[in-house]
């Protein structure tokens, strides 16, 4: 049976994180428990200082389909490439031109967003072709 499974990122800044990734791949920053209006009052509920408020954040699926993605902050910053990385299918079952017009239109979303463009990848027979790209915070993603 196959299990369940979140993916965690490390992080500055789990809030901006989760606001980025929740557009980006359509989920929603994950509700606070029944009985909180918000975040805040949960988190000043159970204690925690205003200066941790920020230390943590989730998005989901409003689907209920994909993975549960979880932000925390950590202390250092991003010093490598990652050693695993998200492929953003953007452009599922399209090929040649009508793909890449879609990945550039979505990586043009994503840069209002707060991504930055690295490079694009032109289909060769082999692969479809992607654009690869950065969160806010540096970590690469494909377009694919």
């Amino acid at each position: 049976m196959a299990k369940e499974f979140q993916v965690t990122y490390d992080c500055a800044d789990p809030g901006a994180q989760a606001a980025f990734w929740a557009q980006a791949l359509g989920y929603r920053i994950q509700p606070p428990p029944e009985g909180f209006a918000d975040w805040t009052a949960a988190l000043t509920a159970w204690g925690v200082p205003p200066e941790h408020h920020n230390d943590r954040s989730a998005i989901t699926d409003p689907d209920g389909k994909g993975p549960r993605v979880f932000f925390q902050k950590v202390p250092e910053g991003k010093t490598a490439k990652n050693r695993l990385h998200l492929d953003v299918r953007a452009a599922p079952g399209l090929t040649g031109d009508e793909r890449m017009a879609t990945l550039e239109e979505e990586a043009t979303r994503l840069e209002g967003l707060g991504a930055k463009r690295l490079y694009r990848l032109e289909p060769n027979g082999l692969d479809e072709g992607i654009i690869v790209m950065t969160d806010p915070e540096g970590n690469e993603f494909c377009l694919d």
